[in-house]
């Protein structure tokens, strides 16, 4: 994997990524010839518009980040890839055509846009259909030996197992005779030379899977494999880096106060996402003003009550804040005391299963995001009540409380809804990855997947 700004991105997904934006850069230029040519004009010199394909191929290029085509199931079906890629691209010259009407320019023509939108189809599905196994094979995945024999290292099978995996198991070490989970572990004792066996193997990252309390830690076998060269992993950090979320039924407080997180590059971090927040506020307020407006007089119209729902919600370092959301419930929906909705929850209004399927209700929540209550991105904010119940039931809960609140998340764009304990527990996962990992970079990244969520919302309620 390659790490971007403390984020990781696979190989397959990087390299597919750059050749997607070389060919779409080729497609526009292809589009620009094409029409020259057909009108008569000269072609003129390629220097001249260079900026206006890098821009063209750029926009189709993030409206393909945004709906999830280098997302694990489109890297593994065509049929799916190619759906998601067509919806892109359509995205993609609706923004251009949107730009173009906005800031009108003599090196990019809204004529183009349709050849672009062909040759873009044309030259992404060839690509495709090309590389798709090839993106898939052995090639792209790093050999990896797992220490350990127990049920840590049966996780890392399973996850092994899985297509949109990045990396293969080629040794278990059995480091003691405990009880065996993975039975093909090779014993430790049948290893001379554990150094030279991991280089036979070709062996680039060595993870250490063993049950902590029950087996010291093999310092010189690791030593050994250190200084050949061979790059060391924890467990934790081994699932948190190919998961991205931080793994609760391993991690304890010295992992998290040792580990690489919660830097001071924060800070700057910070300031960035508050310059954002204000301005994206700011403008998103004057655009969506009218359509909370109209919204609102339906709600009122649709049900008895008002047309906004207030509720406290916990913020950052715990402060409570009052949350506004467009009331999408009946008005007694609550009255026995916050809940969690259900699927086809009956307290949902008519108009309100639509406003909460296409996101409309979370529009004024912008105004917290101004007020700096909550920022556009961070972890949801939850009730006081389930705050106080999940911190008891849930370890390290209170930590997501150590970043802002945020409309959307990285919890949000990798896990359905959830409505339970255990749905609190596998979204804390994520929340945690985010506290200890963020950056404008990472926010920039789930603020353009949440396009895919706004457009498949298959977690909402």
């Amino acid at each position: 994997m390659i790490r971007l700004f403390k984020h990781y991105i696979p190989h397959a997904v990087l390299l597919l990524g750059l050749l997607d934006l070389g060919l779409l850069i080729l497609a526009s230029e292809a589009a620009w010839q094409l029409r020259a040519h057909q009108i008569g004009m000269d072609v003129g010199s390629l220097a001249d518009r260079w900026i206006a394909l890098i821009g063209t191929a750029a926009v189709i290029w993030l409206a393909m980040i945004s709906v999830g085509v280098y997302g694990p199931n489109a890297l593994r079906s065509l049929r799916f890839a190619g759906a998601r890629v067509l919806v892109a691209i359509s995205l993609g010259i609706i923004t251009l055509a949107v730009i173009d009407f906005i800031i009108p320019s003599d090196l990019f023509w809204r004529s183009t846009l349709l050849y672009t939108m062909g040759f873009a189809i044309f030259v992404l599905v060839v690509d495709r259909l090309l590389l798709n196994s090839f993106l898939g094979s052995s090639a792209f995945r790093r050999r990896v030996m797992v220490l350990g024999a127990g049920d840590r290292a049966q996780r890392l099978r399973e996850l092994a197992e899985k297509p949109e995996t990045g990396f293969a198991i080629v040794a278990y070490i059995a480091m003691s005779d405990d009880t065996r989970v993975v039975e093909e572990a090779i014993p430790r004792s049948a290893i001379h030379d554990l150094g030279r066996f991991v280089e036979n193997l070709g062996v680039s990252e060595v993870v250490l899977a063993l049950q902590e309390r029950r087996n010291a830690l093999p310092l010189k076998d690791l030593l050994r494999i250190k200084t050949k060269g061979i790059h060391v992993n924890d467990f934790s950090s081994f699932i948190e880096r190919e998961t991205g979320r931080v793994d609760l039924d391993t991690i304890n407080p010295s992992w998290l106060i040792f580990s690489d997180g919660f830097s001071s590059g924060r800070m700057f971090s910070s300031a960035v996402k508050r310059v954002f927040d204000i301005t994206a506020s700011v403008i998103l307020l004057a655009l969506t003003l009218p359509l909370i407006a109209l919204f609102a007089a339906l709600v009122k119209l649709d049900s008895k009550g008002p047309a906004f729902f207030r509720q406290q919600r916990v913020g950052l370092f715990g402060q409570t804040f009052t949350l506004i959301k467009l009331r999408s419930m009946r008005t007694d929906a609550e009255k026995d005391g916050a809940k969690w909705a259900e699927e086809n929850d009956p307290r949902i209004t008519r108009l309100g299963r639509f406003i909460r399927k296409v996101r409309i209700d979370e529009l004024p929540q912008t105004w917290s995001v101004l007020k700096g209550q909550m920022s556009f991105v961070g972890p949801r904010p939850e009730v006081p009540s389930f705050v106080e119940s999940l911190e008891e039931e849930i370890p390290f809960y209170g930590e997501r409380h150590m970043v802002k609140p945020g409309i959307t998340g990285w919890a949000q764009i990798n896990y359905p809804y959830g409505a339970s304990v255990e749905d609190s527990r596998c979204k804390l996962e994520y929340d945690l990855y985010y506290a200890k990992n963020y950056t404008p970079f990472l926010d920039f990244v789930i603020l353009l997947q949440t396009i895919r969520v706004i457009l498949w919302p298959e977690g909402a309620r």
